[in-house]
């Protein structure tokens, strides 16, 4: 994390958020199948929201595969979850128990193998994938370009929007710690960081 940080430090462009805002890291989660949840349970809606339902969720049934799948569909709408979400949720749970996934599974497995694997589960898109890749297994280079917080990021530190195309290729300065850098974007913006919980700073 430290050759990250002083890696970014010395770039033109990111280089005064990495001053302003001192060394990010990333926090890797110890429960995947929950952290995968997290990030269903936030596509398409606020924080607020998503961070309500996960309350409810938890606390009505245990953020296991095995638990997800015993919980009558009632209690996950219950909890406020759309038939949709309570679907995927299923699906992934379903998936982490016939694929046995776990960390070890998954270190054998460079980023874009791991997105392959992912979204081939009904429920998991790119987006959801890359949140995993960054936030479950801890992956240095991942670059969420369609991240709406990495977005605005982008348009502040470039004044202006930018395409994917131009937002990946302006990225590559970056390399191979783009993961860090998107960190920073999400801080450019603050309608952005607090809903980013995992960006955090670090002594």
């Amino acid at each position: 994390m430290n050759e990250a940080h002083e890696f970014l430090r010395e770039d033109d462009v990111l280089g005064p958020l990495v001053e302003e805002f001192g060394p990010l890291g990333l926090d890797p989660a110890d429960d995947l199948y929950r952290r995968i949840v997290v990030s269903i349970l936030r596509q398409q809606v606020s924080m607020a929201s998503a961070a309500a339902t996960r309350e409810r969720l938890f606390a009505a049934v245990e953020p296991t595969p095995e638990e997800m799948l015993e919980a009558d569909e009632a209690v996950l709408r219950d909890a406020g979850l759309s038939r949709q979400k309570a679907s995927y949720v299923r699906n992934v749970a379903e998936a982490f128990i016939e694929r046995g996934y776990d960390r070890e599974y998954f270190a054998e497995l460079d980023d874009g193998a791991v997105v392959e694997e992912l979204t081939s589960i009904k429920g998991v898109g790119e987006w959801t994938a890359n949140m995993q890749l960054m936030f479950s297994l801890g992956r240095e280079d991942v670059f969420p370009v369609g991240d709406l917080g990495v977005r605005k990021g982008m348009a502040t530190l470039y004044a202006g929007e930018m395409s994917r195309a131009g937002m990946v290729e302006a990225a590559e300065r970056w390399r191979p710690y783009r993961s860090y850098a998107s960190l920073y974007l999400w801080r450019a913006n603050e309608d952005v960081v607090d809903a980013v919980a995992e960006v955090v700073p670090k002594d």
